[in-house]
């Protein structure tokens, strides 16, 4: 077995800073990653994009041939080992793939699902027959994969599926019985990965393959957004899936199901970064168009503090997108030649808490960049023939992919308690010392992000206060306290996204890279987050605080906010913000 090298621990943001040398940033990228970007977006808009409406209207011919010249391309199997038809390429590459084709809505949703939970978990639990036999296919698209855990009463509770899997001494296979929901790319599929419990008991994974006896479809879903795709049931009667298709181990299906989830969401998390982006330069190029009073829309400040706004909140998902690779990589560089599961199961859960925190943020944050971007078209907004309101409709789905926002955040705080209950760390003696610099903070130092590094750290006293008093006033029970959980959860969400702009400008201005427009997109996204922490954590104090204390720290929370908001005005650079947006004709971080 292999030992972990891991430098970053998972959710260690919480407890700690982080220097800006050690984490990755989107100006760190090779040759190679400019390279598979320019690909996935040539391909985007020279294939994807002049055929859209063909995908909208279901024609699944148009789907397949673009997904098989993805293929081609290598845009399927860049998370694919070479020793398996793939381009071994690392999480970075996986990043800027999956933002390009973001911005593509149905075809997005296809391409995605394939490329990652419908072939990541034959990559890292597949037996070297199972790679042989499916993984070069997949990377091809001569096979194109679909992925089976939901179920009419297994929702977010994945484990209460009762799809069954028997085994059949006559027939030297499984037999598989149930109901698969809402399963994308269904139509087009040549492999499932199903979830079913072996004996009605233990909850297991299989490799299903379109042609099996027993298996047959339901009809498309009728759907609010991402139209062109395909969404259908699975139905499995006495299903005959053969011994060789069995995936890892009989009762090990929960862990696979989990880990691959964690991938999928910062996945879905890169996915709605480039939706945002797509959806920010269409409107963009509107209101530098549109005229009214005489002016274009987009001189109006007000137009301007939207768009800065806007630009400064996808600098934050951007910035932690690639924080949150730069992590996975060093965690899963060559994981798909390990055999050890124990050893796969600890390296794909290491970054839980990050993934969960980008699929969350980075949702909200395209379902934020669509509604403003509506807002900003106006009454064509609400008109088909402008992309906005397609993308307006089918952001909304991402908020329930890949767990919802709701379970999601109720991972986000669970390690540390975990590490606490093991005796890892003392969270009584941090958030004691946290509410003692929130009290009494040092000077701020000085240096050009002086004032946003002390915003960072006050948010992180913030989440450390809060998170040791719930500790101390709910005990175990903390766990069923879902209110509390949500809400240390934003906590810990505005410091990830707020640390990971700092940790990039950071990085830029010890380069002296396009260091003033950065300066300004993280003053905003510190003035941001702040004040989502302040209203967050004075709620929290006043809920799990005791009496003597309250009163103290909710007025330390309200000076440290006041104090940078004091320091940072945003005004002026929300406005040089949209310039730059404006002058690039797109989101430019």
């Amino acid at each position: 077995m292999q030992h972990s090298t891991i430098k970053h621990p998972g959710g260690s943001f919480m407890t700690g800073s982080t220097s800006p040398d050690s984490v990755f940033v989107p100006e760190l990228m090779t040759e190679e990653h400019r390279m598979i970007a320019k690909t996935a977006e040539r391909f985007v808009e020279n294939d994807v994009l002049p055929v859209r409406n063909r995908i909208e209207e279901q024609d699944f011919t148009t789907t397949t041939h673009l997904l098989k010249k993805a293929g081609e391309l290598g845009l399927l199997g860049h998370s694919i080992p070479e020793s398996h038809g793939g381009l071994g390429m690392d999480k970075i590459s996986k990043a800027v793939v999956g933002e390009a084709v973001g911005g593509t809505s149905s075809y997005g949703v296809a391409h995605s699902n394939h490329t990652c939970i419908a072939t990541l978990p034959i990559t890292y639990y597949g037996t070297e027959d199972q790679k042989r036999r499916y993984l070069p296919k997949l990377a091809s698209g001569e096979y194109l994969g679909a992925y089976c855990l939901t179920e009419p009463n297994a929702g977010s509770d994945a484990l209460a599926s009762q799809t069954t899997a028997v085994w059949s001494e006559a027939k030297q296979s499984y037999l598989l019985n149930g109901t698969k929901l809402y399963i994308t790319n269904a139509a087009f599929a040549d492999t499932f990965i199903v979830y079913a419990k072996v004996d009605g008991e233990h909850f297991t994974s299989f490799i299903v393959e379109k042609t099996s006896a027993g298996l047959s479809l339901g009809p498309e879903e009728k759907k609010m957004g991402i139209k062109g795709s395909s969404t259908r049931s699975i139905i499995l009667e006495d299903c005959i899936v053969p011994r060789e298709n069995l995936l890892g181990d009989v009762g090990q299906g929960h862990l696979i199901a989990l880990n691959v989830l964690n991938l999928g969401r910062f996945n879905l998390g890169s996915a709605c970064v480039g939706g945002a982006k797509a959806s920010f330069k269409k409107t963009v190029a509107f209101i530098l168009e549109r005229r009214q009073f005489g002016s274009r829309i987009a001189d109006f400040t007000a137009t301007k503090e939207k768009a800065g706004r806007l630009a400064a909140r996808l600098y934050a998902a951007e910035s932690m997108q690639y924080r949150t690779a730069g992590l996975l990589e060093d965690a899963l560089g060559s994981l798909y030649t390990e055999t050890d599961h124990h050893f796969i199961n600890q390296q794909l859960r290491e970054y839980a808490v990050e993934c969960a925190i980008c699929k969350v943020y980075g949702s909200e944050t395209l379902d934020l960049v669509v509604d403003e971007a509506l807002q900003l078209h106006g009454g064509a907004g609400f008109i088909e023939e402008y992309e906005i309101e397609r993308a307006y409709r089918d952001s909304r789905i991402n908020r329930i992919f890949e767990g919802t926002n709701e379970i999601n955040r109720l991972l986000v705080p669970a390690p540390l308690f975990r590490r606490a209950a093991k005796g890892e760390i003392d969270l009584g003696t941090l958030a004691r010392d946290a509410a003692q610099k929130l009290q009494k903070p040092k000077p701020t130092a000085d240096g050009t992000l002086a004032p946003e590094q002390r915003a960072v750290e006050a948010i992180r006293e913030m989440l450390l206060v809060c998170s040791g008093m719930a500790l101390r006033s709910y005990g175990k029970e903390i766990k069923n306290e879902q209110e509390t959980l949500l809400s240390l959860a934003d906590l810990s969400i505005q410091l990830y996204a707020a640390e990971s702009a700092l940790l990039r400008t950071m990085a830029a201005v010890q380069k002296e890279k396009e260091a003033p427009r950065k300066q300004a997109l993280t003053s905003v996204c510190l003035y941001t987050s702040l004040e989502e922490a302040e209203r967050t954590a004075r709620a929290l104090i006043l809920e799990v605080g005791e009496e003597q204390e309250k009163t103290a720290l909710t007025e330390a929370v309200y000076k440290v906010c006041a104090a940078y908001q004091e320091a940072r005005p945003v005004r002026e650079a929300l406005r040089f913000i949209a310039d730059e947006q404006y002058a690039a004709g797109r989101y430019q971080g």
